[in-house]
């Protein structure tokens, strides 16, 4: 937060986004995730807007372009400046139809981190432009105000949100999710890094609702899906055997199955994207995103349990041929696009351009830590 969204994203140029796009996405795709929702939150212009999405488009992926604010919106806690209007614009211009491979949605910083007047015009801008909702709700001690009961009795929780994290949050409030039809997005390796609080896996379950899977934070953890799956199913396994030694008995079965969290990473994403009537699932009429993982390598066969060689087994390094809308983007293991070295090339003047930005200015306690962006002993 103090080295990277209140330091360092302040030198990003256009370009800079674009790039950081661009090399995200793939990364993501190279890795098996043919699908992605672009949490975008350091679009300070419209220029940086629209950076973001070519980068997304450049990238042959599908992708969600979550239209989110830039640094004045996280300042001061709680935040008085509401969602940039820009949206209108962007909604207008690249998105004026639902049905590309590159969609929008809009990130709301929610009761959290806006003030509740702010909160409240969001989603009125959000509902306004027909778009869906993801927003970030219990993040530890922020979430003692209760903010689901607050978007509950204000009228602003529906079907068209997804609640990301959740991991401090009363249970009456997940079953006000599940009650108001709206879905959750867990972050398991972030949550546990960031003091969100444990991973809310097993009580969203409990409180009737299939959560999927997130990263978040790619500076601070793996970009592919294969270790969110492991953290997300070690965390709640470690739980049910706490809460059965607890009980003095032992558990009769495992709570959390290998195939359900292969479905949390692909089904239940498509829907807390709405886009589960595309992509998914292998059903006639939808738009075959499908990936094939390699068994040759000695982790993965004899593929007894494909469930669990997925789950427990599968890197991004086995995922040999990918699919995006009926259209290989990888083969053989080698992505076909955009072109490696100019990915590479761009990405490392991007990165040389933020740093010298960043060391030509004084450095402030508030905007650094001891210093510098990079925090001690990381």
């Amino acid at each position: 937060m103090t080295g990277l969204h209140s330091g360092l994203s302040g030198h990003f140029r256009p370009e800079d986004t674009y790039i950081g796009n661009l090399l995200g996405t793939v990364e993501a795709l190279d890795s098996g995730i043919t699908t992605l929702l672009d949490w975008s939150h350091n679009l300070a212009t419209p220029e940086h807007a629209d950076a973001a999405i070519e980068g997304l488009r450049e990238s042959g992926a599908r992708a969600v372009f979550a239209h989110g604010g830039g640094a004045p919106q996280w300042d001061v806690l709680p935040n008085e400046v509401p969602h940039p209007d820009d949206a209108r614009r962007v909604r207008a211009e690249h998105f004026p139809t639902d049905d590309g491979l590159v969609t929008m949605a809009m990130a709301l910083r929610g009761p959290e981190i806006a003030t509740r007047e702010v909160t409240r015009t969001d989603y009125e801008l959000a509902r306004e432009l027909g778009l869906r909702i993801t927003v970030h709700v219990g993040n530890g001690e922020m979430a003692k105000d209760r903010p689901l009961a607050w978007l509950h009795d204000a009228g602003l929780m529906g079907d068209d949100v997804t609640y990301v994290h959740c991991n401090a949050v009363g249970d009456d409030e997940l079953a006000m999710i599940a009650a108001t039809g709206g879905t959750a997005s867990c972050s398991p390796d972030i949550e546990l890094q960031m003091g969100h609080g444990w991973p809310a896996t097993g009580r969203l379950m409990k409180a009737g609702i299939r959560p999927t899977i997130s990263i978040d934070v790619c500076s601070s953890n793996g970009g592919h899906m294969f270790g969110a799956m492991r953290s997300l199913i070690g965390t709640q396994r470690g739980f049910d055997m706490a809460e059965a030694a607890d009980r003095g008995e032992p558990l009769d079965h495992v709570p959390l199955s290998c195939r359900e969290v292969v479905e949390f990473a692909t089904i239940d994403g498509a829907r807390a994207c709405g886009l589960d009537d595309r992509i998914g699932t292998l059903t006639p009429g939808k738009q075959a995103d499908i990936l094939l993982l390699s068994t040759e390598s000695y982790g993965m066969f004899p593929a007894n349990n494909p469930y669990g060689a997925v789950v427990y087994n599968a890197h991004p390094g086995v995922v040999d041929t990918i699919l995006v809308a009926g259209q290989v983007v990888k083969r053989g293991g080698e992505l076909l696009g955009p072109d490696r070295e100019r990915v590479r090339r761009l990405a490392f003047e991007s990165r040389d351009h933020i740093f010298a930005q960043a060391r030509a200015t004084p450095a402030t306690a508030e905007a650094t830590i001891g210093g510098t962006w990079m925090p001690h002993h990381f």
